[in-house]
């Protein structure tokens, strides 16, 4: 298979600088509910990132070098030229951490929200500014605050102050995902609504593998989708700003997320003018996309339906369960020649209740669905339902890939995964290879492939017994519009390790025999101890 080649070789398990401080950070939590103490850690690290952006371009604008010459170090103007976010002097990281050991620490950090608000239009209404309240220890608020300003100490005394800016900017992103992994995997189910793990979502983008165009996420949570899709970009040979980012999110607090998760990166993206749930108020209506990714809620009972809402081309979904509601939602607003990533519960590929059969059984006639994936448990945060990925497109016959029409491939990597705690999984970059290369080379357009094309060979792909099938729509109509991947790749080949079967079961009955004598020994000493402490059997 060929390597995809997003590097993340770092698991959110692995003990680093960002493991280290969450840790210092944790301890500084006292009895203050995570949910909470989320928005006071993530809010300090964006004003740390915003303040350190600026004070590498304004280093830039006092030595006033090259285009730089004669510019205004305090004309706020130069910076948003270079898409640096202005911060006013009290907002500067250097006067929060001077201000650290003040009792009126609370409301120091307040105005510096305030003012970055005031002079910056795009994080208006963004921004925590409740560091003042009597509840939250203000001592502790002065070390977190101490904490967080040694982010930039990782950078070596050798090197040059646009170098060092630079590394402590990539670390602030890094140590800001971390963040939101460690406060959804601490707030458990609740967690899940603004966090989607990394993994995943790295799985879903290797899929789609979206170079440009428009990204949409009508339920984007705090943006890991987009994150993950401009990392994508960046890492092979694109830009910042390749792709366009659309998101929605109903939920006001996690919507501020998300807005400071791309800002923190420097990401342009429309989340709308405001929260909105996507089926009562689209806030993108006209909107086609060349990729749509999302995480929508898994089996949503509470939600708004209209019946004749143009979006349901494929039946109205029942109101008991919103899945093929999202499903229809995504796929009108998929561009012609665009493709779907997108999570759902496990029954979505097999229910029959309400209609639901039927509306999957339209979607696969029109021949959308491209590929299902299951997924191994124990992967989210936010609840044990098993889940798999769909992937759509209404166009499996662009005339440069293989000619895919009334065909889809189905993925079960259910044994894949590694255990990174007693209750958490993660997929390895191996495994995410696995997965992602396997469907590039059924399409057609993975680096294997294109070197088998050129050696007479085109195309690259085969079924492997109990991890892939490209199955045809006739298959998929003789098990009923079933699309549960195990179905259709079927069991593992077990490898013949050469020895007659007779053979084998004379020497397996034989080592059986020897651990039932063992055992009855073991029975017998027990039975003898406990009598000797005055116990009968």
């Amino acid at each position: 298979m060929a390597k995809t080649t997003t590097k993340n070789n770092d698991s959110a398990a692995n003990i680093g600088f960002e493991a280290k401080l969450w840790l210092a950070a944790d301890k500084l939590r006292n009895n203050m509910d995570a949910a909470e103490y989320k928005h006071v850690v993530l809010g300090l690290i964006f004003i740390k990132y915003i303040s350190d952006a600026f004070e590498e371009m304004r280093a830039k604008l006092i030595a006033g070098k090259g285009e730089f010459a004669g510019s205004d170090p305090e004309d706020a103007d130069e910076y948003r030229a270079e898409n640096v976010f202005w911060v006013p002097k009290e907002a500067r990281w250097s006067q929060l951490q001077a201000a650290a050991k003040q009792p009126t620490i609370g409301k120091v950090v307040d105005d510096a929200m305030v003012a970055l608000e005031r002079d910056n239009p795009r994080l208006k209404g963004v921004l925590p500014k409740d560091y003042a309240r009597p509840a939250l220890d203000k001592h502790r608020l002065g070390e977190l605050i101490d904490l967080i300003g040694t982010i930039t100490l990782v950078a070596t005394a050798t090197e040059g102050n646009d170098a060092k800016s630079h590394r402590s900017v990539d670390l602030l992103g890094r140590v800001y995902e971390y963040f939101l992994t460690r406060f959804a995997s601490a707030e458990g189910k609740n967690g899940g609504q603004f966090y989607t793990p990394s993994c995943v979502v790295r799985v879903i983008v290797e899929m789609l593998s979206p170079y440009k165009g428009r990204v949409y996420d009508p339920c984007c949570g705090s943006g890991g989708m987009f994150v993950q899709s401009e990392k994508f970009v960046l890492e092979h040979g694109g830009r910042i700003g390749d792709l366009s980012i659309y998101g929605q999110e109903s939920n006001a607090t996690t919507r501020r997320l998300a807005i400071m998760n791309l800002a923190i990166r420097g990401i342009e993206a429309d989340f709308g003018p405001e929260q909105a749930d996507a089926f009562r108020r689209d806030l993108h209506k006209d909107l086609k996309a060349q990729f749509v990714i999302a995480n929508p809620p898994f089996n949503d009972s509470d939600w708004h339906r209209m019946d004749d809402d143009v979006r349901w081309q494929y039946g109205v979904p029942p109101k008991g369960n919103a899945n093929f509601a999202w499903v229809q939602h995504f796929i009108h607003h998929l561009a012609p020649d665009g493709y779907a990533g997108f999570v759902l519960a496990n029954g979505s590929m097999s229910s029959n209740q309400s209609g639901e059969g039927d509306i999957r059984k339209a979607i696969i006639e029109a021949d959308l669905v491209d590929c299902m994936v299951a997924l191994p448990g124990q992967l989210f945060y936010s609840t044990q339902i098993p889940v798999c990925l769909w992937f759509l497109t209404k166009r499996k016959n662009d005339g440069k890939l293989r000619d895919r029409r009334k065909q889809t491939l189905f993925i079960d990597t259910r044994k894949l995964g590694t255990l990174i705690d007693r209750v958490h999984r993660e997929l390895t970059d191996a495994d995410i290879a696995k997965i992602a290369s396997t469907y590039h080379a059924w399409r057609g357009d993975s680096l294997e492939s294109r070197h088998s094309r050129e050696s007479g060979n085109p195309w690259a792909y085969t079924d492997i017994p109990g991890f892939c099938k490209s199955a045809d729509l006739d298959l998929i109509k003789q098990h009923g519009y079933v699309l549960t991947p195990g179905r259709y790749v079927g069991a593992e080949e077990v490898e013949d390790d050469g020895e007659p079967f007779e053979e084998k079961m004379t020497r397996l009955v034989a080592e059986l025999n020897e651990q039932f004598t063992e055992s009855a020994k073991l029975e017998r000493a027990i039975r003898k101890n406990l009598q000797g402490l005055g116990y009968d059997l």
